[in-house]
């Protein structure tokens, strides 16, 4: 035994000794792998501790004033007054003695546990949130590791944007919480937060949307109604309860399970609370008597827009100074002209819908805005028809679509011919239909344009390709995700994404201020400039960019003046102001005429813009349910609408009128581009462009030349013999009969469609 003990125990010396050896050499390599390790770690810290303190170093400290008061945006208008002031008027601050402990107690429970032993900032918390997101980053709801402390420094101090998240921000947030936790109280602190942040629907502070939302104190408000306030913070406009009662109720539900964990209240409290209705108690919303605030609401919604697309700033915290383009006199007059507060425009119910967009020409400033009509007093940053891209802008589209792209792509002149006759749209069986069901023959495309005829537009669509049409589209602000020949006469687009694609009155607009300043496309800007708490400022003028040419711009505004004075938009005509313009009107199909009474013509949308050396306006009627029509009896509402507006604009400021570029000849009336070899009829079934010549046989006409006199001559009695059916149709006696008027004698059965001219709809039927 002794022996085997021994044996054994020099086999296992033996053994041992061999593995000691081995061993001696695997731990000195592990023991230099930890020692580099640690060594790398402690750089890092160091490093880290390096990099804090070099950030914090500059930051700047918490004034009471910050700590006190809400960063509140102020906007003013185009003459520096005040408008609105987001975040000052709905604030009621709270004292430490009216918040009670179950408001601190749901606060604490759900955005910070640790509240009460760390000083500031906790590592355990950043851990926890690191290693939760680690873990759930394909989930979403990510975690934040910000203490209720840093949370208070961050609205008194920083943006609250994500983008705005930097090391470097990160780094003073902290250092300064760790600041502020020695200079104030636990208390103190809760209480500066409670007062301090946003609670949706411009309201700030608990004890705002206590009395707001409930009509209580905060001392009166149910466990159910605090733990909804308690959990409005982290996102207030998508947990508001009177839009996304859902969303509200997931989010009060986990501030009560919070609490319950926490042991703050007993299992029967919060099964009662989870029960209770989320908008139980709500009192209706009412953010002020505000009449002004009714007049910009429009105005203001796309100024913040603005803001969050181009600055990535938050209006409700970060104490910007907005500086608009908004006249304020201007917006106050298109508010009351839509809202009919002196019975200027017959409107036929309350339900009828009025939206338009004033743009300056010369700079693509939106001056005045419109998106709606008897719109309620509860609505706060309300929907914007104005903006919208789902309604249809009709036969306004032909200048932008059609004929600006034939004269700047093709060099057509106003006086190329182009036959009104029977024609489907191509590679289809489906009819192009004009608006009074019949068909002119051979005209001009002057009188194409002013007569507002469809078959034309569409074939000159398919003359300039959609590819063409697309690209001069886009210099001008506007896209289709898919452009299709019956873009040429109507603004209809199944894919919108939210406003990218599709016509909208400000897109519009501001399409035709660029024929109104000779080719230059600015884009819309509500905004003139921002000052920052920082004391920067930032500037959102626009250079502008080349659209057209200038010839196209004018040739396009000659027509367009013919539009108002002898064509399909005599009501929007102002005595002694030079202005161009277009009608549009859409329709419904026979599907849906088959679901619509009606004895007369009816369309969902009828529209008109225009402008003159000063602004461009455009205007959008109908109902916000497509299925209620217009009828013969409103359907000049969009016109009378405009011609008031811009006489009233144009009253202190008179317009002048266009200036030919030198490029452009008049010739019988009729404008052509000096050099242009374009045929003179886009058909080509008829003579071509007798003056494809230079630019002096142009001059020439204008010296009483022999030869081009006679050219001129030539044309004018050519057109004049060969043209059947081309007499201006004043829009009080337009035929709305079945007889054709292209010189056949035959007839067309009538189709769906209104018009552009004030007996029916312009965009016909459409594939």
């Amino acid at each position: 035994m002794a022996n085997r003990s021994r044996s054994n125990q020099s086999h296992g010396t033996s053994t041992k000794v061999k593995k000691g050896k081995k061993t001696r050499k695997s731990g000195s390599i592990i023991l230099k792998i930890l020692t580099a390790l640690v060594g790398l770690v402690l750089i890092g810290v160091l490093g880290g501790i390096g990099v804090f303190a070099y950030y914090a170093k500059d930051a700047e400290p918490i004034t009471e004033k910050s700590l006190d008061s809400t960063a509140s945006s102020k906007f003013y208008d185009i003459n520096g007054n005040l408008f609105e002031d987001i975040g000052s008027e709905n604030r009621e601050k709270a004292t430490s003695e009216e918040i009670p402990q179950r408001l601190d107690d749901a606060i604490v429970s759900v955005e910070d546990q640790r509240f009460y032993k760390h000083h500031g900032i906790d590592p355990i918390r950043i851990a926890g949130s690191l290693i939760h997101n680690i873990t759930n980053s394909d989930s979403g709801g990510l975690q934040g590791g910000s203490t209720l402390t840093q949370q208070l420094v961050k609205l008194s101090v920083f943006s609250t944007k994500a983008s705005d998240q930097t090391l470097k921000r990160k780094a003073q947030e902290a250092w300064l919480a760790t600041r502020l936790e020695k200079e104030k109280s636990k208390q103190e602190i809760l209480t500066y937060y409670i007062n301090k942040v946003y609670m949706g629907n411009g309201l700030y502070g608990m004890k705002t949307a206590s009395e707001t939302y409930y009509g209580k104190n905060l001392s009166d408000l149910s466990i159910a109604e605090t733990a909804l306030l308690a959990g409005l913070p982290q996102a207030p406009n998508s947990y508001e309860p009177y839009e996304h009662a859902e969303a509200a109720k997931k989010r009060r539900d986990t501030v009560l399970y919070t609490m319950l964990e926490n042991d703050k209240i007993t299992q029967s409290e919060y099964d009662e609370a989870v029960a209770t209705d989320i908008q139980a108690g709500l009192q209706p919303l009412n953010t002020g008597d505000n009449t002004t605030r009714k007049i910009v609401d429009n105005y203001l919604t796309e100024v913040i827009n603005q803001i969050e697309e181009e600055t990535d700033k938050d209006v409700y915290t970060d104490g910007l100074e907005v500086h608009t383009n908004l006249n304020m006199d201007q917006q106050t007059y298109i508010y009351n002209l839509a809202n009919n507060t002196d019975g200027t425009i017959a409107y036929p119910d309350d339900d009828f819908q009025v939206a338009a967009t004033m743009v300056d020409v010369n700079t693509g400033n939106v001056t005045a805005q419109i998106g709606g009509r008897n719109i309620a007093d509860d609505v706060y940053l309300g929907f914007n028809q104005a903006v919208s891209t789902d309604r249809d802008l009709g036969s306004t589209v032909k200048p932008i679509t059609d004929y600006g792209p034939a004269f700047e792509y093709l060099q057509y002149s106003t006086g190329a011919t182009i036959t009104d006759a029977k024609y489907n749209y191509p590679g289809t069986k489906t009819a192009v239909n004009n608006w009074d069901n019949s068909y002119m023959g051979t005209i001009t495309l002057r009188q194409a344009l002013y007569d507002s005829r469809n078959v034309p537009a569409v074939k000159l669509f398919e003359k300039v390709g959609a590819d063409k049409s697309a690209e001069f589209l886009n210099g001008l602000g506007i896209q289709y995700k898919d452009i299709l020949a019956s873009n040429a006469i109507s603004s209809n687009t199944e894919t919108q994404e939210g406003t990218k694609y599709g016509i909208s009155t400000e897109k519009m607009a501001a399409a035709y201020a660029a024929f109104s300043n000779g080719g230059t496309y600015y884009k819309p800007s509500y905004i003139d400039h921002i000052e920052y708490l920082d004391g920067t400022t930032q500037s959102f003028s626009s250079a502008g960019q080349k659209a057209m040419e200038e010839s196209t711009a004018y040739m396009v505004t000659d027509v367009l003046k013919d539009v108002i004075t002898k064509g399909s938009g005599t009501y929007a005509s102002i005595y002694n102001v030079t202005q161009a313009g277009k009608t549009g009107t859409s329709n419904y199909s026979t599907e849906e005429l088959a679901k619509i009474p009606h004895y007369s013509t009816i369309s969902p949308d009828v529209s008109f813009t225009g402008y003159t050396t000063n602004y461009a306006l455009s205007v959008w009627t109908g109902y916000s349910n497509r299925m209620t029509p217009i009828t013969t009896a409103s359907e000049n509402i969009a016109q009378l609408f405009y011609r008031n507006m811009m006489q009233y604009v144009s009253q202190d400021q008179a317009p002048a009128d266009w200036t030919k570029p030198s490029n452009v000849s008049r010739v019988g009336g009729e404008l052509y581009i000096n050099g242009s070899t374009a045929s003179n009829s886009v058909d080509g079934t008829s003579y071509n462009n007798y003056y494809n010549n230079s630019t002096s046989s142009y001059n020439n006409y204008y010296d009483n030349s022999s030869s081009s006199s006679s050219a001129a001559q030539d044309y004018n009695n050519y057109s004049s013999s060969s043209v059947t059916g081309n007499e201006t149709v004043p829009s009080s006696s337009v035929n709305n009969g079945n007889t054709n008027n292209d010189g056949t004698g035959s007839s067309t059965p009538p189709v769906d469609g209104g018009g552009d001219d004030p007996t029916g709809g312009d965009a016909g039927t459409t594939p």
